[in-house]
């Protein structure tokens, strides 16, 4: 199950803020977050890990539904690179 936003809106309801400013704080920390990325500036948050914009090239790609081949256009996607600490973590060391 994957947690949502509301989950962490709920987390940080149940630490002692009221539910308005709990989703307040959660939208302003992702729509820092996202004009950040937007502007192509990486996000670092130390101990859990870097979210990064890269830039990939123009490239042949095809529709699996058809077949058929196509263009695949230049774009941005951001890719996320854990800290070595949640690694350890995740693997249980």
């Amino acid at each position: 199950m994957a947690l949502t936003k509301n989950d962490i809106v709920t987390s940080v309801h149940e630490m002692g803020f009221t539910k308005k400013k709990s989703v307040e704080v959660i939208e302003t920390l992702l729509e820092i977050m996202k004009s950040t990325l937007e502007k192509g500036e990486d996000v670092l948050i130390s101990g859990f890990g870097k979210f990064c914009v890269k830039q990939k090239k123009q490239r042949r790609g095809r529709n699996p539904a058809t077949g058929a081949d196509l263009t695949l256009k230049e774009r941005k996607v951001v890719t996320f690179k854990c800290s070595g600490k949640l690694r350890n973590k995740i693997n249980g060391q």
